[in-house]
């Protein structure tokens, strides 16, 4: 039913977890699509080569994502490769620890960084080119932690909350250009970046415990919310926070 041949998508973070599967998600549904990666090449290489093999168009590049001057070239080199961009995945993010009373600022500022400022920085970069052709979908990845904070992580649930209120901000002022804006927020979901939490039986027990569907998501339950919002059936959904989290945090 979902049908985007002929579109062209950019996933920050698309070459593992989470970004993975909605770089092939969105793929199978007829994208074409430009991914960053952080460091890991033949992971970015293998999604690529699967992209390919569907007769889509897709290429990669390792970029700093906080970085403005790295974004811009990844934004020239997609435009070059595709013409254009219809969607827009923010979906780049680090989580790491941080006790409050011991967190450096560096550390905080990475964090900020990397989640949210890189996720304004993207889309200063191609709202412009989108409303010059008046469409585009921009799908923010968010975090349940954004609604009920975590401990230990403050820095990360203020990043996620950020992107919350940047989703709806910028939702509002860009649709009257044919520009969607929203936001996915998962909770717990299977990854590299949360396998110390689910590979620890007791931990990921007591985790299961609080999820009334007693599970950690997979990432492709995550990448099926953002094809959803990349469609047309969602062309009445605005700056809205669609939350995949197995009903662990109800605040829909």
């Amino acid at each position: 039913m979902i049908d985007l041949s002929g579109q062209n998508a950019i996933v920050t973070g698309g070459s593992r977890g989470i970004g993975a599967a909605i770089s092939v998600m969105l793929a199978r549904a007829g994208a074409n699509i430009a991914f960053t990666y952080s460091k890991n090449r033949q992971d970015a290489r293998k999604i690529e080569k699967l992209i390919l093999t569907m007769g889509l168009k897709s290429f990669s590049s390792r970029v700093r994502i906080d970085k403005p001057d790295e974004c811009h070239h990844f934004v020239r080199q997609t435009l070059q490769h595709f013409g254009h961009v219809d969607i827009l995945v923010n979906n780049a993010g680090i989580w790491e620890y941080g006790e409050v009373g011991k967190m450096s600022l560096a550390s905080w500022r990475r964090t900020i960084d990397v989640n949210l400022t890189a996720t304004f920085i993207m889309c200063n970069l191609l709202v412009p080119f989108m409303k010059r052709r008046k469409y585009g979908r921009i799908i923010n990845i968010s975090s349940t932690a954004a609604q009920r904070g975590e401990a230990f992580h403050s820095h990360y649930a203020a990043s996620k909350g950020g992107i919350v209120s940047f989703t709806k901000s910028l939702a509002v002022e860009v649709i009257r250009y044919g520009i969607w804006v929203n936001c996915v927020a998962p909770g717990w979901v299977r990854t590299d970046m949360t396998a110390k939490v689910w590979k620890n039986r007791r931990i990921a027990g007591e985790i299961y415990d609080q999820i009334p569907i007693g599970r950690f998501a997979e990432p492709e339950e995550i990448a099926g919310p953002v094809l959803f919002l990349a469609s047309d059936l969602a062309n009445n959904i605005v700056g809205e926070v669609l939350n995949v989290n197995g009903g662990n945090v109800l605040c829909g």
